[in-house]
């Protein structure tokens, strides 16, 4: 198995093959388990596959919700569905990553850590937060944490997925994350490095099983 891709695109497109040939069948999905994997060029996110038909102004639209770190989904849902599905009874969602990022102002202390410190290795953002899986029943946070750290003085980053669906959850969360790294390096000054993908679930739904074709 390939651990090594210039773009995302390049990671889609071999997951789709892999996983289809390899995986396994598990309810509606065919899954990986712990699968791991660099993007050396970051900013090269646009996912231009034919048969994906990926729509950037959504990724684009869902990015900005991030920034705004309201988890209402009152605008989102206009563009996606399937976020009214998962919220609450105030219609929120714990699934705004930008939310989960502000909350004890995580990003900030983050980007101070590396300001003060390359060498650090406790420059690191939670989501999924165990302490808090009775609030998951409707919306469990698919993403572990972010991490970041200096190498060859360019910033890396590392995410850490619980669950991720190659086609819609990974086409869109390396965009929103990959504008994340740049924003944190524009912040640091810094020259944008890899960026790290690791996915304890990695799966395709049977309903895209024969898209390529």
């Amino acid at each position: 198995m390939l651990n090594n891709f210039e773009t995302a695109q390049e990671a889609f497109e071999y997951f789709f093959n892999y996983i289809m040939s390899n995986g396994k069948q598990s309810n509606n999905t065919i899954e990986l388990h712990n699968i791991g994997f660099y993007i050396n060029k970051p900013l090269d996110n646009e996912i231009n596959t034919p048969w994906r038909k990926w729509n950037k102004d959504y990724a684009e639209y869902e990015w900005q919700w991030y920034l705004s770190g309201n988890r209402n989904i009152d605008d989102i849902s206009k563009r996606a569905k399937i976020w009214a599905t998962i919220a609450d009874e105030n219609g929120n969602v714990n699934s705004n990553y930008g939310y989960q990022w502000n909350r004890n102002n995580q990003l900030q202390k983050v980007i101070d850590m590396l300001k003060n410190d390359k060498t650090t290795r406790r420059a690191s953002i939670s989501l999924y937060d165990g302490k808090e899986i009775d609030e998951y029943e409707k919306d469990t946070v698919c993403t572990y944490s972010i991490n970041f750290y200096y190498d060859n003085d360019k910033l890396n980053m590392s995410v850490l997925m619980r669950s991720n669906d190659l086609v819609y959850g990974f086409c869109n969360d390396q965009y929103c994350f990959s504008k994340l790294q740049e924003m944190v390096c524009k912040e640091l000054n810094a020259e944008i490095g890899t960026y790290y993908h690791f996915a304890q679930n990695f799966h395709i739904y049977k309903r895209h099983f024969d898209m390529n074709k």
